[in-house]
């Protein structure tokens, strides 16, 4: 390769690195700003709450807790990251606000996890046939002590739940006890991976958008700077 063409390689490279950055940090800025200052002052903005049990323009799935959505999905926190799920704050300390099932299904709990329940729903209501898991977590204080329901102790599976069913607290467990995410539920609908499991959350491309699912816009791509609120 010629210097030319190499210098031509690493301003390209520059540039498509430079409107990236802006882009994802542009995107849900403003939804981050209000977001904090709804987390200074959770008083000052009733108009943002949503309740738990509401059901939002019909859409299949209740809202799961008391609280705002501050974080929604494919929201960046920083470069390269894509957010998963949705992130509603209640504006509480830890072990005060109650989780309740969106949606009716058969609910696991893994041996290690401390904040964690998934929801596995044979019968997406969006795809008749489809199998999806709708995934809950942070349900746990920074040391790990779980805020999940006793009916549902680590090794939990495959218990039918209904929609509205109580499933814990909101937590700030991050697996760092120095460093804990902020009282939050973080959910997600998780892809099935054909053979009867979850895929791994922790990547985007084996989540679904959530938006039509609880009839909010919960997508940073078409919503790019609000706080969705039900109507």
């Amino acid at each position: 390769m010629s210097k030319r063409l190499a210098l031509m390689f690493v301003i390209v490279t520059l540039m498509t690195a430079s409107v990236y950055y802006y882009m994802t940090r542009k995107r849900g800025s403003e939804r981050t700003q209000q977001t904090f200052a709804f987390l200074r002052d959770p008083a000052s903005r009733p108009d943002l709450m949503i309740k738990a049990g509401t059901q939002c323009d019909s859409a299949p799935f209740i809202f799961p807790s008391d609280g705002m959505v501050g974080f929604i999905w494919d929201d960046s926190f920083r470069p390269g990251h894509r957010h998963q799920g949705i992130d509603i704050f209640s504006g509480t300390d830890i072990g005060v606000t109650p989780v309740v099932a969106t949606y009716p299904g058969y609910l696991t709990r893994q041996s290690d996890w401390k904040s964690t329940l998934i929801i596995r729903v044979p019968d997406d209501p969006l795809q008749v046939g489809r199998q999806i898991w709708v995934y809950y977590t942070h349900m746990a204080d920074p040391q790990g002590n779980s805020f999940i329901s006793p009916d549902f102790p680590a090794g939990t599976s495959e218990i039918y739940v209904e929609a509205g069913r109580f499933l814990g607290y909101q937590g700030d467990y991050s697996g760092d006890p120095n460093n804990p995410v902020g009282v939050h539920l973080h959910i997600s609908i998780v892809k099935d991976d054909g053979f009867g499991k979850f895929t791994n959350e922790l990547e985007i491309e084996n989540t679904y958008d959530p938006s039509p699912y609880f009839g909010l816009l919960l997508n940073a791509n078409e919503n790019t700077d609000t706080i969705p609120v039900c109507n």
